[in-house]
């Protein structure tokens, strides 16, 4: 069955910001689950075929997910989300990039302010995400490594996730 949910990719390279915004066939409670809860987003938050794992998780102000996407080789894709405001349900801003296994970020990649945001749709969720890049360097290198297209393939993986949660 193919999926009515499409992802709408915005790059405003004025404001060196990417707009995400896609709506999910689930509750918000559940979609803000699945955005907030390392056993759920280790189920979700890759692109296919890698795969994520989550070292450390503790969603809170001041609090920070260390996880890696991990290639079908084993080789492993460290980032780092620091999170800095949490409205419950509601949104949560962060800041997110590349590190080590460790959590010590890569200076040499960029890193973003991000503000994701969920909504109720009657019998559906929208979730929007503003990533913010302190250059349109930053921007460009993002969108150049393949963002849209590992967004696209995660988000759906997402959907797959909710439709095996709500059956």
């Amino acid at each position: 069955m193919e999926s009515k949910t499409k992802t709408n990719f915005i790059v405003n390279k004025e404001n060196n910001t990417l707009t995400i915004k896609r709506n999910f066939n689930a509750n918000r409670q559940l979609v803000w689950d699945c955005y907030t809860k390392s056993e759920y987003l280790e189920k979700w938050f890759a692109p296919k075929p890698l795969t994520a794992k989550t070292k450390e998780m503790d969603f809170k102000v001041g609090g920070h997910w260390l996880y890696a996407m991990i290639e079908p080789n084993g080789t492993e894709h460290w980032g780092r989300t620091d999170f800095t405001e949490i409205q419950p349900i509601d949104y949560y801003k962060s800041l997110d990039g590349f590190c080590d296994e460790n959590g010590k970020l890569n200076p040499n990649m960029p890193r973003a302010k991000w503000h994701v945001t969920f909504k109720d749709l009657n019998q559906q969720s929208q979730v929007e995400t503003v990533v913010t890049y302190n250059s349109l360097q930053d921007l460009e290198t993002v969108i150049q490594m393949g963002m849209e297209a590992g967004l696209n393939s995660t988000l759906e993986r997402l959907d797959e996730l909710l439709v095996s949660l709500t059956k």
